[in-house]
This record gives structure tokens, C-alpha cells and sequence, in this order.
């Protein structure tokens, strides 16, 4: 009780009242993120596509991509530690920068978040046919995102299931989402096992044909558009475990190191998983590797057998339902944190906490009602969510790369001061090595922005090459405009200055003092 009281008067320092109720554990938070990234829904759902950009070899994306995510996440476990509060990134480039940085990396991520919770429904498909035929509801045979109206039907049950436990609260949220993980793990392990123990051949052979992918660069040019499908897609959203701070005990302590492990975890199962799949293939140059029809799960049916193959899928649709109940979550907490200072339209009515589910129910609401919007669309426009999926990837980094780039310029200018934040520096820190971590996570994530929004045919076809170009830089001048419009037509309830997290020697009444000082005086 003492602990949850101090984290109670932890929210307070910031300015704001402990209304989310409180009770995840260090397993719950490393859960949320990890549920997010989700190996198995992640993989099913792209694995063709890198599979058809780079062939093979394409495997050595992902630890690229790994190295790189990783440096990301060291930057926000520190952040998580110094700034424990719902809404994650937002939060985060709001203290660290300013409340522009801050409205525009909510903006753009919840953006993504909205498109990422329709593409993760809509991976059903790819699996529940094939586990049994009875889920090809509409339609003939055939499976994939060519039959997009039976896609939408199966996603649309998801989401209307996922909005209804997110009202519920976050009691029986992680009680599903830890039954979803632990089961996955399970999953994974039994996968991998089987995988290599039906290995055709070597390790090395298995991860180098290109099957004669190249381009004016060699193979440079499909490794990058590989690196930019299938993992980019799959990892990112780790930051989840951060999202969930105001409902985590000991947050400072526990979220911080459950992004870390969330991304570690599933950097690890997911090498495993698509090295044995590579090696366990019965033909590399089967077509079927690379249509939505096919890819992982026929591999995996082909391998281990029909029914086998059959129990695995089925907890492959298990994983999906939580992924999408996660991504649901940090949609949720994303919406909460920004109308809670103000910064959306009918901030009130989305900032308000039901007092029997202690949990933003109309926000719930509305994140489900925007993804099957999506699924909709997609029924006319098939094409439609494999576009802006990408595009969601290219939103992800964008949101990432302001934080870091916050993070950076504020680290330049002494940030954490030391003495200044003690609970910050206790729970996690990455000590001298913050500097150069953050800076090469800045390089980072511009080669993520620029990698995944390059004008190439091979991810966004010939017609709609511009795409990501073209909807990034609406999503930016509509958001831009939005807070420009803000500023002076509304009076935000909140505008915290960057300040650094509160300390034990602040009181709750000397902390809002300053943030009133700081919100008197132009921005």
C-alpha cells in the first residue's frame, strides 16, 4: 500500500491525478510490449513479403534492424525511468522537448497506431482459413489479403472483441494479454524445435541465395526494401510497456526494463524462428513463399504436417487477438495522455475515466471505430491497408526519431542533471554511455525514416511509389496546423515544460509552482 501511494504522489508531481488503476507487474508490463511486437503475428503477416523483395537472404534484415531497434529502446527505458506517466513517446518528446515536439510525435503515432491495430486484425486471415475451413466466411478457396471482404469480417470481429476488454479494464486486459504471451512463448519454442528438427539443409545455405534479386546496386537495393518490410513492421511498439506506466506499480523500476526485455525477447525468437524456417523450407523457389496465400504458414503446414501445422496456426490466431488487444491498449493511452493536456478535439469527453472500469472507455471506442473504418475501405481497395501499412512503419520511426532527436539535443544541453533526478537515475541510466547510445539511435532512425519512405516500386508499387511522401507530409502540415490553431483559438489545460522528472526533494506544491512559471512565459 505504501508503494502504491508513492506512486500515486509520483503522478502528482507531475501535475496530474492518479485516475488509471494501478496493478500491473513486472510481468504484465513486459507483456504489453512484447504482445506488440509479437513474433508470430508479425511474422505470419510479412514474412512474404520479405521473403519476395530479398529471397533468402533477406534473414539478415533482421538483425540489422535489431541492432538499431535496440539502441532506440535503450533511449526510451531511460525515459520511461525519468518520466513515468500514460502516453509513452508523447509524454517523453513533450518533457525532454517542448509541447510542439510533444503534440506532433502523439500525432503522428497515434496515426500509425490507428492503421497498425486494422493491419494486425486483418492478419487473421492469413491464418484462420487454414486452420479451419468454417473462417472462410465470404468467398471460395483462397486465402491472404486477395480476398479482402472475408478479411474485414474476421477483422471486424476482432476489433469490435478487442474495443469491448478495453473498456472492461486493465484487470482483465492482462490477465488475456499474459495468457496470450505465456502461450506464445510456448508457441515459438515448439515451432522452433520443430523447425530444426526438419531442417533440409545447412545453417549457411539457408540464409545466402538471393535467388537472383539485385538491382543497379546489387543486392543492396532488395535488402533495404526487405529491411524496410518484414523487420521494421515487426519491431516496433515496444515502447508499449512505457504507455502503461500510470497503471504499472514501481514504474520507474519495471517499465524501463520491460522495453528492453519485450524487444530482446522477440529480437531473439524471431532470429531463431525465421533462420529454422529458411533452413526447414522444402523449396526456396516455391512461389508460394511469396503470395499472401502462402509464406510462413505454409511452411510451417508443409513441415511439421497438417494437423501439427494446424494447432500452431491456431495459437498463431491466438497471438494476433492479443497483439491487436495491445496495439488497442496504446492506442487507448495515447488518446488519454494528449486529451488530458488539452491537445485534441472534445478533450474532455476523451479524457474521462469511467469510474467502475477506471479505464478511457470513449477512446477505446473510437480507436476501434477508426480501424474498421480501414477494413472497410479495404473491402472496395483490397491494396489499401497493404499500402498504408507501410506507411505505418515509416509513421512509427517518425514518432521515434522525434523522441530521440529530443532526447539528443536536450542530453547536448546536460540533460539528466545529475543530483536532479535521483528516483530517474536509480531505476535505470544509461550513465556516459547515454550520449553516444542516443546519438547513434538518432542516425538510426533517420536511415529508418529515409529507408522506409524511399520512393521505391518494390514496397509501394510503380503507380503509388510517392505514397508514404505524399500521406506523411499531409499527416505533418494537418497536424502542424491543428496545434498552430490550437494555440490560438483553445487554451490547452495543460503545456508542461521540459522539465526534468520530479525529485524527492520537490514538493507537489513547489513542482506545479514552476510548471505555472513556465506556462505564463511564451513557449
Amino acid at each position: 500500500m505504501d508503494a502504491l501511494r508513492a506512486d500515486t504522489r509520483d503522478v502528482e508531481l507531475f501535475g496530474y491525478r492518479q485516475e488509471l488503476e494501478r496493478s500491473l507487474g513486472s510481468f504484465s508490463s513486459f507483456a504489453a510490449g512484447f504482445s506488440y511486437i509479437s513474433i508470430l503475428t508479425g511474422m505470419f503477416q510479412m514474412f512474404y513479403l520479405g521473403f519476395g523483395v530479398g529471397g533468402p537472404a533477406f534473414f539478415w534484415t533482421w538483425p540489422f534492424v535489431f541492432a538499431g531497434q535496440f539502441l532506440v529502446a535503450l533511449c526510451f527505458a531511460e525515459l520511461a525511468a525519468h518520466y513515468p506517466l500514460s502516453g509513452g513517446v508523447y509524454q517523453w518528446s513533450k518533457y525532454v522537448g517542448n509541447p510542439f515536439v510533444g503534440f506532433m510525435t502523439g500525432w503522428v503515432y497515434l496515426a500509425c497506431l490507428v492503421v497498425t491495430l486494422a493491419a494486425v486484425a486483418l492478419a487473421l486471415e492469413n491464418v484462420l482459413p487454414q486452420v479451419w475451413s468454417g473462417f472462410q466466411i465470404i468467398g471460395g478457396a483462397g486465402h491472404g489479403r486477395g480476398n479482402g471482404a472475408n478479411a474485414v469480417v474476421l477483422g471486424c470481429v476482432l476489433l469490435i472483441l478487442s474495443t469491448l476488454i478495453n473498456a472492461a479494464g486493465v484487470r482483465l486486459l492482462a490477465t488475456i494479454n499474459n495468457i496470450g504471451v505465456f502461450s506464445e512463448l510456448i508457441g515459438i519454442a515448439i515451432l522452433i524445435l520443430l523447425l530444426w528438427k526438419h531442417s533440409l539443409r545447412s545453417l549457411h545455405a539457408g540464409v545466402v541465395d538471393t535467388l537472383g534479386k539485385a538491382g543497379a546496386l546489387g543486392y543492396t537495393g532488395p535488402f533495404l526494401a526487405a529491411a524496410a518490410l518484414t523487420a521494421s513492421y515487426v519491431m516496433y511498439g515496444f515502447d508499449t510497456a512505457g504507455s502503461l506506466a500510470e497503471e504499472t506499480l514501481d514504474p520507474r523500476r519495471r517499465a524501463p526494463w520491460a522495453i528492453v526485455q519485450a524487444l530482446s525477447a522477440a529480437g531473439a525468437a524471431g532470429l531463431l524462428v525465421l533462420l529454422f524456417s529458411l533452413t526447414s523450407a522444402p523449396d526456396l523457389n516455391a512461389a508460394a513463399l511469396a503470395s499472401a496465400d502462402g509464406g510462413l504458414a505454409y511452411i510451417v503446414k508443409e513441415v511439421v504436417g497438417s494437423l501439427p501445422g494446424r494447432l500452431l496456426l491456431a495459437d498463431v490466431a491466438f497471438a494476433i487477438f492479443v497483439c491487436t488487444l495491445s496495439v488497442h491498449t496504446g492506442t487507448v493511452r495515447v488518446v488519454f495522455a494528449m486529451a488530458r493536456d488539452g491537445r485534441l478535439p472534445f478533450s474532455t469527453a476523451f479524457a474521462r475515466v469511467s469510474e467502475s472500469t477506471r479505464t478511457p472507455v470513449i477512446p477505446a471506442i473510437l480507436a476501434g471505430l477508426g480501424a474498421i473504418l480501414i477494413l472497410v475501405i479495404n473491402v472496395q481497395f483490397p491494396k489499401v491497408v497493404e499500402l498504408v501499412t507501410a506507411v505505418a512503419i515509416l509513421w512509427a520511426n517518425l514518432a521515434y526519431l522525434l523522441v530521440v532527436a529530443a532526447m539528443f539535443r536536450r542530453r547536448l544541453r546536460g540533460w539528466p542533471e545529475a543530483g536532479s533526478l535521483d528516483k530517474g537515475f536509480r531505476a535505470f541510466s544509461l550513465g556516459r554511455f547515454g550520449l553516444p547510445v542516443n546519438g547513434l539511435a538518432l542516425l538510426w532512425s533517420v536511415f529508418m525514416v529515409v529507408n522506409v519512405g524511399w520512393p521505391r516500386a518494390l514496397i509501394y508499387s510503380e503507380t503509388n511509389r510517392f505514397a508514404a511522401l505524399s500521406y506523411t507530409s499531409l499527416l505533418l502540415v494537418v497536424g502542424a496546423s491543428y496545434f498552430w490553431l490550437l494555440r490560438r483559438i483553445m487554451k490547452p489545460r495543460r503545456s508542461f515544460p521540459p522539465l526534468c522528472s520530479a525529485t524527492p526533494q520537490r514538493s507537489v506544491d513547489t513542482q506545479r509552482q514552476a510548471h505555472r512559471a513556465v506556462k505564463s512565459s511564451p513557449e
